[in-house]
């Protein structure tokens, strides 16, 4: 390890995955989520990965996203679906990225572009992106009129769920398929229809459509409270790092800022140098690292650059590996286990690991 900390980026576990969702929502088709760098794993390094399986499409949220994949060489399709007013398409158009659509002014504005292939993006009660109902007639005449003038190809319609409740996820299903009729209505019946993402992907046959969109799930992290290998899913990030210094301390030893924890007995201290600045969480109750094989709680407060594991009598020395986040499946903190003691979800615990933390890909 040539630098403080190590990402390790497991590319078969990320194939593996894809088949697991491939084979599972069969004979719908499957995108394969890349935005915000593949949830911090790196969307190029993923992206080679995925170009060479049976999915069908990449997803990311930017057009800057899309452009840094098509640079790599990536050459499946390349769907991305958030806009700001007035962008111009023209890069988009010249690197054959699908454009995902939420205004009547978007697609004129695709059009002018000379872009092609465009999904219609609907607001089926998320309350973001996407044309309302009371907007759906303008949006859907002018994709039509576009259409006809064999200036734009219609090829997808998606939405995105809230995940509230079963009863809500349907209700926002029901929308869709409203959405859907709308546009037939005016001749538009586009083959990649997709409103599902891992969760109801994997739970929900009637709301795979044509396309499921898996980002989460990719990376073998669970959406909800099944465990991955519940899913038979396993963890792509590992981050390891080692202990830069060991402390035997007595009892009354307060650590870190506010002193807001001291060592109830004596005990041993190792300092980890891993902290905020690399992504992680500042509130940590209940988390813990693996520290050259044993269970360690974390205590006192994250720093920025570092924080302190209690490693009670256990034999710790200088230079033992310290698992940050890993396969609960062997033993090691998931991003479960941070996600629960910052509040959060897995989602933020992953995209948030910074860049300074060396990234290495295995596998392949």
């Amino acid at each position: 390890m040539t630098s403080l900390q190590e990402v390790r980026v497991d590319l078969d576990a990320y194939r593996r995955n894809l088949d697991t969702f491939l084979a599972r929502v069969a004979p719908a088709r499957v995108l394969a989520v890349l935005k915000a760098d593949a949830y911090g794993h790196g969307a190029v390094t993923l992206g080679r990965v995925a170009d060479r399986t049976d999915v069908s499409y990449l997803g990311v949220v930017t057009l800057d996203e899309a452009l840094r994949l098509r640079d790599a060489g990536i050459t499946k399709p390349v769907l991305a679906w958030l806009h700001l007013p007035g962008v111009d398409f023209r890069d988009a158009a010249r690197a054959d990225i699908t454009l995902g659509l939420s205004t009547a002014e978007q697609l004129e504005a695709a059009a002018d572009a000379g872009a092609r292939r465009v999904h219609l993006v609907f607001d089926t009660g998320l309350g973001r992106n996407g044309a309302r109902p009371e907007q759906w007639p303008a949006f859907l005449e002018t994709a039509a009129r576009l259409r006809d003038a064999g200036r734009l190809e219609i090829e997808g319609a998606m939405s995105h769920l809230s995940n509230t409740t079963p009863k809500d996820d349907t209700t926002q299903l029901r929308q869709f398929d409203a959405a859907l009729a709308a546009a037939a209505r005016l001749g538009i019946e586009p083959p990649l229809r997709h409103i599902a993402a891992t969760q109801v992907a994997w739970d929900r046959p009637e709301a795979r459509y044509d396309m499921v969109r898996i980002g989460i799930g990719s990376f073998g992290l669970s959406p909800d409270a099944r465990s991955s290998a519940d899913l038979g899913l396993a963890p792509v990030m590992r981050i390891a790092t080692r202990v830069a210094n060991v402390k035997r301390v007595p009892a009354g030893t307060p650590v870190s800022y506010g002193y807001l924890w001291r060592a109830p007995r004596e005990t041993t201290l190792a300092l980890v140098p891993f902290g905020y600045a690399d992504g992680l969480p500042r509130p940590t109750e209940g988390g813990w690292m693996l520290v050259g094989g044993r269970r360690c709680p974390l205590v006192g407060r994250v720093a920025m650059d570092q924080c302190v594991v209690d490693c009670g009598d256990a034999p710790v020395a200088i230079g033992d590996e310290v698992v940050v986040l890993g396969d609960p499946a062997r033993g090691e903190p998931g991003a479960e286990v941070w996600a629960e003691a910052a509040g959060t979800i897995t989602y933020e615990i992953v995209t948030r690991i910074g860049g300074r933390p060396a990234r290495v890909a295995v596998g392949g």
